[in-house]
């Protein structure tokens, strides 16, 4: 049930994305989409079929056939139902993934909304995950996503990439969705460490963006985080399932192969002269892959690099992880960077990050009680199981202090 339950999970947002191009209806889509699973999880208990992706997609096509004949719409939705150039009824096109993403990310949409939705549809990102990667609530998350629903149905929102003249003005918060749905695979969470068919999927995304636009400097600028990112993955937890942070891993076991590309696609992007945040992002990723240690780390470099980006694009999780490599600078001031820690509370509440910060910075200033105390703050925010072990272990392992 397992592997069925991967197979599904794959396969959702290429069979949503095939059908909606024939509903133009995301919520038909969707319904046709559950709807073709069910009779899947009873024939494929033996065997799946060599293509789920396709036969799923065929299935849920009938499905919608079926309804839009049952309703009496057939007839007035024909024209819509031909695009140019034809739409295969075999295996979904490759790129409808992607098409969908521009779809949901439609000038016409709230930023936010463009964003919740792809997470939702594209991704397969569920609404609690995405509210975490979002920092909100799931109760907005939801409304977000049924109000871009209505809107791309009201406003006759077309199904298919825009012309190539409009991409640019979709593409930041394309590579936004992308990158948040990296994210959210790399920690997943419940279960496991982290979400391999997600972290995929964002994988590929990133990969059909650079084809899609060779001549621009963010996507391959993602693709390099993303890869960097990945490279990383063996080493990130011990034989028995334990979170092994960054300063801890083993850097044999790093993809060296992953590092290589990522290294490619960051420093061209670097060069480019419009490149923006996620260029700057994929040098920090790319100075942590090539530092032979955590001692070795070109830490000033490092934080040098966020000030750009803070500049660039000022956000409260750079500010926190700009501050974190602070600590981390040879005399640094441990107590100023707390500060600045602080500072961040209002703008991160919820973000389980930000004590887990606090908790590291207070533990090396021995403030050991302040530091438990932070640790229990960042359990209370934190719902991975791997994760959570780990911050319970480190608030174990703190010595007792005379604060008070």
């Amino acid at each position: 049930m397992a592997a069925l339950d991967e197979v599904f999970r794959r396969a959702w947002p290429v069979v949503v994305a095939s059908t909606a191009r024939l509903t133009r209806d995301l919520d038909l889509a969707e319904d046709c989409t559950q709807e073709a699973f069910e009779p899947a999880v009873a024939s494929w208990s033996a065997t799946p079929p060599d293509n789920p992706a396709g036969w799923l997609t065929t299935t849920a096509r009938r499905v919608a056939l079926d309804r839009l004949r049952r309703d009496a719409v057939l007839a007035r939705r024909l024209p819509l139902l031909v695009e140019p150039g034809g739409a295969d009824e075999g295996d979904p096109p490759p790129t409808d993934p992607l098409r969908l993403v521009f779809i949901c990310c439609h000038p016409a949409l709230a930023r936010e909304s463009q964003v919740a939705l792809t997470l939702r549809l594209v991704c397969g990102v569920d609404v609690p995950a995405i509210a975490a990667v979002l920092l909100t609530g799931e109760a907005a998350v939801a409304r977000r996503i049924t109000r871009a629903k209505q809107k791309i149905a009201t406003a006759r929102i077309p199904f298919r990439v825009p012309p190539e003249e409009d991409l640019p003005a979709r593409l930041d918060t394309v590579l936004t969705v992308v990158h948040l749905a990296y994210t959210a695979g790399h920690v997943a969470a419940r279960g496991a460490l982290r979400d391999d068919a997600l972290t995929e999927r964002a994988t590929a995304l990133a990969r059909m963006l650079v084809r899609l636009l060779p001549d621009e400097p963010e996507p391959p600028a993602l693709l390099a985080l993303v890869l960097l990112t990945e490279a990383r993955g063996p080493s990130r937890t011990t034989s028995d399932g334990d979170l092994v942070l960054l300063a801890d891993q083993d850097r044999s076991r790093w993809d060296r192969a992953l590092i290589r590309e990522g290294l490619v696609l960051a420093t061209a992007a670097l060069r480019h002269p419009r490149h923006g945040r996620f260029a700057l992002q994929a040098a920090v990723a790319g100075l942590h892959a090539t530092a032979p240690s955590w001692s070795d780390t070109a830490w000033a470099q490092i934080v040098t690099t966020y000030d750009a980006l803070m500049r660039r694009w000022p956000s409260p999780v750079v500010a926190l992880n700009r501050a974190a490599a602070r600590s981390r600078l040879e005399h640094a001031d441990l107590d100023e960077v707390l500060h600045d820690i602080d500072a961040l509370a209002p703008d991160l509440a919820g973000y389980p990050y930000l004590p887990a910060a606090r908790a590291d910075v207070l533990a090396r200033l021995g403030r050991s009680d302040e530091a438990a105390r932070a640790y229990d703050d960042a359990l209370a925010l934190t719902t991975n199981p791997t994760e959570r072990r780990y911050l319970a272990r480190r608030r174990t392992e703190l010595e007792p202090s005379d604060d008070r």
